[in-house]
């Protein structure tokens, strides 16, 4: 087995495993593929459903395509510039022992 190429990751700050292929058939996949982590990857994967959604994004169209390419061009800190705001809000905390039994139906 090869061992896996490593990239200093331009989000985490060091240096770790990179993709094994561009994610995008472009020049943004191309610095991602180069300056990104797979571990970086897929925090953007997990975070980008959030623009998805509370965006609606159409990612079939130019227009939403752009968009999310213009977020993970900030994300990742290839470009200047402000995320979009999102309408996820975190939990609270963990679960308290008693809400757990509740929902459980105890």
């Amino acid at each position: 087995m090869t061992e896996p190429r490593l990239v200093k990751c331009r989000k985490l700050g060091k240096e770790l495993p990179g993709l094994p292929r561009p994610p995008y058939k472009n020049e943004l996949g191309k610095r991602i593929y180069e300056e990104i982590s797979k571990d970086a990857w897929d925090m953007w994967l997990k975070d980008s459903v959030k623009f998805i959604n509370t965006y609606r994004v159409d990612l079939t169209s130019a227009e939403g395509q752009k968009f999310m390419f213009d977020q993970c061009e900030v994300y990742f800190g290839l470009k200047e510039g402000k995320l979009a705001d999102t309408a996820f809000v975190p939990a609270e905390g963990p679960p308290s022992v008693n809400s757990a039994k509740a929902d459980k139906g105890d």
